[in-house]
């Protein structure tokens, strides 16, 4: 093939290259997709990790052989990418955005050296962070009982009516992660490090976050813009939580941060089934749109859900579509709690969003990270409003209320802060950081996101070593602010034109990752580039908190 490839090469021969590589792209994602999915059941099964390793090592390799495919399209002349793009199809938007990184891109064996560095590199850097981490137990005392729990587990503590609870929940948190603290921010230090080398030395991005912009294809103005919104809104939050402190505790008394997700109810909430939480779900998605419901119920219907809590298994919660057509496959840590059910509706909304987008190329079918909130955040907007519809207790109905707005918190603004904060701690690691400086930092962040509302304990400096995906994924939580407050704003507009807005939200979905974030939303009538789109998201907010 390889000799094929020149600016002249003839559109039949251009055609048989795109079937290669979707052929190529079904059969790694297979590969790659399946380790990592057994060594999410089970962090601590070697066997898993063995197979992952292979597969990685795999991969790599034929991803390295089938380089020089991908050098040559990015060094066309734009004339000849032009004539080429006319038949590609439903991939088009693939090669499109391949052509992005042109100017980012080294030659056929450097990059194959970094392909292979990574490995063994930053990837295992990960990995070694993920087996420390997934093996932690904790212990509370809950009851009168001394009792271990997992990380999930443990944070449930954190909505608990008891704010001893609430708070010993957190302080075992920081006792178990502090002991590890030297050598967790060491890894995250030389995974900065790593990136820096490789994106801004050699690959010349304008900035460490400019790689992840580009990634989504999302301009640098508009995330900026985006967190600078954001930024000026924090207020929005503090009010809330400055009233918070007084119904909590009384007029004039402030929240400590171990209460931010305390609820406003004294008394606990009985836990729900699975089975029963799975109703909850799929009746909200019915009366949305019948088909988003028949989606979700897929997931369950082909097995392809796990939400058994168990040691070893993979903290959190994920859904991972890994084919088109091919029910996606969802991981959480169910446990009970209501927020878990929010959880659940989260989860299977990933799955909607990738199954509505089952017609697209395996290139092409995956949204955009920023984009990829979308069905998430607007499912669980659906299993609120429903749960406030049929709730006739108006303590339950302040408390369910109270949840949706410290959710958006932790999406919104908690998340933006992260992105915020990372972008401070690559710039110090850069001039030599250690983890002391790294907590210094982390401190001012927390200061300037909850103003002088919130007293802050001292342990809550080293909360960043406990956040997987400034690890995994630099820069990736703005998508989940980014997701958030575009759901908001077009669930606003769903309450607004009711039936009419359901057609409109399907064809979103339905695009998956076949056109940039901005094409799908300007056909939708939104400017990602206005200040005041992202404003009209912290409206929802204001709302809510009115309503409270």
């Amino acid at each position: 093939m390889r000799e094929n490839l020149s600016s002249e090469i003839d559109t039949e021969t251009f055609k048989k290259l795109i079937a290669l590589i979707e052929t190529l792209s079904i059969i790694t994602r297979k590969l790659g997709s399946y380790g990592h999915l057994w060594f999410a059941e089970d962090t601590q099964n070697q066997q898993a990790l063995a197979f992952m390793g292979k597969m990685e090592q795999i991969v790599t390799e034929a991803f390295n052989r089938t380089l020089f495919v991908s050098l040559w399209w990015k060094d066309l002349e734009e004339s000849d990418a032009e004539r080429l793009l006319a038949f590609t199809g439903k991939t088009r938007y693939y090669f499109e955005q391949s052509r992005l990184f042109k100017k980012h891109t080294l030659n056929e064996q450097e990059e194959q050296i970094i392909n292979l560095k990574d490995i063994n590199g930053v990837s295992a850097l990960t990995t070694v962070y993920d087996m420390i981490t997934n093996n932690y137990s904790f212990e509370l005392e809950v009851e009168g009982k001394k009792k271990t729990f997992s990380r999930d587990e443990l944070m449930a503590f954190v909505r608990n009516p008891d704010p001893l609870l609430r708070e010993n929940a957190y302080n075992e948190i920081y006792r178990v992660y502090k002991k590890d603290a030297a050598v967790l921010s060491q890894v995250y230090i030389h995974i900065v490090r790593d990136w820096a080398n490789e994106q801004i030395k050699l690959r010349n991005h304008a900035s460490p976050i400019s790689v992840r912009n580009l990634a989504n294809d999302v301009p640098d103005k508009v995330v900026e813009t985006m967190m600078q919104v954001c930024e000026e809104e924090a207020h929005v939050f503090q009010d809330y939580f400055r009233k918070k402190g007084e119904w909590l505790y009384g007029k004039g008394k402030k929240l400590n941060r171990f209460d931010i997700y305390a609820p406003l109810k004294k008394t606990k909430d009985a836990t729900i089934d699975f089975s029963d939480a799975v109703d909850i779900v799929l009746e909200s998605f019915e009366k949305f749109s019948p088909l988003f419901a028949e989606k979700a119920k897929k997931v369950l219907d082909d097995g392809h859900l796990d939400s058994e809590k168990r040691k070893g298994k993979r903290g959190g919660a994920f859904c991972a579509g890994v084919l088109p057509g091919v029910s996606p496959w969802v991981l959480i840590n169910y446990s009970g709690e209501l927020r878990q059910v929010a959880t659940l509706a989260h989860e299977l909304g990933h799955a909607v969003h990738a199954l509505m987008a089952e017609e697209h190329s395996v290139l092409t079918f995956h949204s955009s990270l920023p984009m990829a909130e979308t069905a998430s955040v607007f499912s669980e907007l659906l299993l609120t409003d429903r749960l406030l519809q049929e709730e006739k207790d108006p303590e339950v109905r302040r408390d369910l209320i109270a949840s949706a707005i410290d959710d958006n918190y932790a999406t919104v603004l908690r998340q933006t802060f992260f992105v915020l904060f990372e972008k401070e701690a690559h710039k110090a690691i850069a001039e030599g950081a250690d983890m002391n400086s790294l907590n210094k930092l982390y401190r001012e962040n927390l200061t300037k996101q909850f103003g002088n509302v919130v007293n802050i304990n001292e342990d809550f400096q080293y909360e960043w070593i406990c956040i997987p995906h400034i690890y995994h994924s630099p820069f990736y939580c703005y998508a989940y602010s980014f997701g958030q407050l575009l759901s908001c704003s077009l669930y606003r507009k769903y309450k607004e034109e009711g039936e009419n807005f359901v057609p409109q939200l399907l064809k979103i979905l339905s695009y998956g990752g076949s056109a940039s974030p901005n094409q799908i939303l300007t056909e939708a009538g939104v400017d990602i580039s206005n200040p005041d789109f992202w404003r009209s998201g912290f409206q929802v907010v204001k709302d809510m908190i009115a309503q409270l």
